[in-house]
């Protein structure tokens, strides 16, 4: 067991201590049901308080029984333990009560919190809904109404909140256990009744006529495509028509389709694969981390602002280095601007926001980045001028300080030769715009020192970033990639698909966008600028000339309101142009395509199938070390629908790896070749009949 019982003259205290995080193991499960047994068995007794040791109250399941056969006592088992006491149990929460261990408190008869407490039902994050009584107990103390958006959101709520909803019957001021123990002691005085939620009736009559139907529509367009959402909505529809066992019965019957539906598999994938990128396979845990206390960027741009915030948030000074004042001028403006914005959100008070602005350290000249721990550069993606940078902070930098670039696409290896201290450069490849995503690609050089490298990975997580440690390869993981999924969307336009049918079939897969929206997003003349710079023969000259000859008319994308599409003033709402289909047309002509007609399932599995394709490549060649690293940059940085678990995972888990190479080679086969050549680890793994676990890591 995992706990433990304490009697203090006439009350009683289970203990659970399951470090790190409480979670509610079989042993958690076991000394409840036992501290229970025990509580109620002394007659000396006549109160308990549920308590945790360390630093949280349970955070929820433990994720290492994922996927197992259940063990017994189950939560359930657990669960009924206490709320069928004879003798009232109050729980006292501080840190967290997620997902089951929610579930547990409020199986408690009271509940107890310090102030800076969360509680949360995150479950609908794995594509499951709370499956121990927490879609019938939450609604009978909140309204069906606040239930609805805490369990569909998943997202926590605070102390105070919890209290003003009717979660938390106290909060506490000071020591928690003295207060609960004063709360607990409180309830015999006062005689308090042994009160269950399960005996809470819901008022049908106080909600709005035609809720759960108008909820469901509501909710298919906010969590379109996502099949845990609707479950709960009929899970709290339950629990307002049927009686507290028949609501659990249908409860359980709707988790049970969660769990097997195919969205839950893919969600588990995304928690843990999530988790595993900040582990870096062959590195000494033991290295010690470099202390990073203040930072400073070169570039007050749109991503050198971005970069900057995400260290202001969390405490970190920041010096941001411009080489004129109007640009500086203007790039702190743009920083003071997104802040304000967010203050006027309800998000951050202004004295937060002062307080960010005032770490922020405006500067012309390089000396002043002489003290930093660590110095981005966020210039030009021109190599020429990022050697310039660093071969100037080499001068500059003290010894020991981390130089990194926010490139997208150079050598690493090629930035750190302008520098006498190759070791201390690695590349930190933030994703526009850079206080809003959470990718951060940490890039790899072949001298990077290992204490440097897992100080950034380290440092990731401090700024609140998903870290995908990646080799030093022309566009590393996610831009490497890109390539295929965006040449096989430009082939298909030009062999008869037009852009508004390709975008729209990625957008009904999942994709908050489609690829040549994303172009227009981007600019179509940095593309074309790109190409200036090339060898033709590197790239597919047939599938960019629509393209260039976009640009060359002044169709930048959505800064001239016309690319693919047509864009009115302020508004990014792409609309199909007659223009572009008449040059899409004319280039087809130009080259001898016969243009034909299209099905979105074949879009979505060239751009797709090309992109794991282009994955498989990333892996042989050591840029990723596994498949889950991928499916984490394409999640976080490129918004892959979580529910579809990431290129690779799709591929494979819906997909099938042998189907996959299949369908590769037919569409290579119909497309000439050249441009998608089937990866030999993709034909290695089907023939040997293994999957990218297979490949360790």
């Amino acid at each position: 067991m995992l706990g433990r019982f304490e009697k203090r003259g006439d009350l009683g205290i289970i203990w659970i201590d399951n470090p790190p995080v409480n979670a509610i193991s079989v042993g958690v499960r076991a000394a409840i049901i036992d501290g229970v047994a025990r509580l109620v068995a002394d007659p000396a007794i006549k109160v308990g308080v549920l308590a945790c040791e360390g630093r949280t109250f349970m955070a929820g399941a433990d994720i290492t029984e994922f996927g197992k056969p259940p063990l017994s006592p189950s939560l359930h088992d657990a669960i009924a333990a206490i709320e069928s006491s004879e003798k009232p149990i109050v729980g006292a929460i501080h840190g967290t009560a997620f997902g089951g261990g929610l579930e547990v408190a409020l199986a408690c008869h009271y509940r107890v919190a310090v102030a800076g407490a969360k509680i949360g039902l995150p479950e609908v994050k794995l594509g499951l809904l709370p499956g121990a009584g927490g879609t019938q107990r939450l609604p009978r103390l909140t309204g069906v109404e606040t239930a609805l958006g805490m369990i569909v959101s998943g997202d926590p709520i605070s102390a105070a909140q919890a209290a003003k909803a009717g979660v938390i019957d106290k909060v506490i001021d000071g020591n928690l256990l003295d207060g609960a123990i004063d709360y607990a002691q409180g309830l015999i005085t006062q005689r308090a009744p042994l009160r269950k939620i399960r005996d809470i009736n819901i008022d049908v009559e106080k909600l709005p006529p035609g809720f759960f139907d108008d909820a469901r529509k509501r909710i298919a367009k906010e969590r379109r495509s996502l099949f845990a959402p609707q479950r709960i909505v009929d899970a709290l529809e339950a629990a307002a028509t049927l009686s507290f066992e028949k609501g659990l019965t249908r409860e359980r019957e709707l988790f049970l389709q969660c769990l097997h539906n195919s969205q839950s598999k893919a969600l588990q994938h995304v928690f843990f694969a999530e988790r595993r990128a900040a582990t870096v396979p062959n590195l000494d845990k033991n290295v010690a981390k470099r202390d990073i206390k203040s930072v400073a960027i070169i570039g007050a741009g749109t991503m050198g602002g971005g970069i900057a915030m995400n260290f202001l948030n969390v405490g970190i000074p920041v010096t941001l280095l411009e080489m004129k004042q109007e640009a500086l001028d203007r790039g702190i403006g743009v920083i003071r601007k997104n802040y304000d914005n967010t203050a006027s959100k309800g998000k951050l008070t202004m004295q937060q926001v002062e307080q960010r602005v005032a770490m922020l350290r405006p500067t012309l000249s390089y000396h002043d980045l002489a003290e930093a721990d660590l110095i981005i550069e966020a210039v030009f993606e021109t190599m020429a001028i990022k050697k310039d940078v660093f071969g100037k902070l080499d001068k500059v930098a003290k010894r020991g300080a981390i130089l990194a670039s926010n490139t997208s696409y150079l050598s690493i290896d090629e930035i750190a030769d302008s520098t006498s201290r190759p070791s201390d450069v690695l590349g930190m490849h933030f994703f526009s715009p850079a206080n809003v995503m959470r990718l951060l690609e940490i890039v790899r050089g072949a001298r990077t020192a290992q204490d440097v490298l897992l100080t950034v990975v380290d440092l990731a997580k401090r700024i609140n970033k998903v870290g995908v440690v990646c080799g030093n390869r022309d566009g590393f993981i996610g831009n490497r990639m890109l390539g295929g999924y965006a040449y096989q969307a430009s082939l298909m336009v030009l062999e008869g698909a037009m852009p508004e049918q390709v975008d729209a079939a990625l957008r009904n897969f999942g994709m908050p966008m489609g690829v040549l929206q994303m172009s227009d997003l981007a600019g179509l003349d940095v593309g074309y600028k790109s190409r200036r710079d090339r060898d033709p023969a590197t790239f597919d000259g047939r599938v960019t000339r629509s393209a260039d000859l976009l640009v060359e008319m002044g169709r930048l994308g959505q800064k001239s309101q016309a690319g693919y599409y047509d864009y009115a003033p302020g508004d990014r709402t792409p609309r199909p142009s007659p223009v572009v289909s008449e040059i899409i047309e004319k280039v087809s002509r130009e080259y001898g395509i016969a243009r034909r007609r299209f099905t979105d399932e074949e879009i979505v599995e060239r751009c797709f199938l090309a992109l794991m394709n282009v994955g498989c490549e990333v892996l042989r060649e050591g840029t990723a070390s596994r498949a889950s690293d991928i499916d984490v940059v394409y999640l976080y940085g490129y918004g892959f629908p979580a529910y579809r678990g990431g290129p690779m995972f799709w591929a494979e888990n819906e997909v099938g790896l042998k189907t996959a190479l299949e369908k590769l080679r037919k569409y290579s086969a119909d497309t000439g070749g050249q441009w998608l050549t089937v990866s030999p680890l993709l034909e290695q793994l089907v023939a040997q009949g293994k999957g990218f676990a297979s490949l360790g890591q």
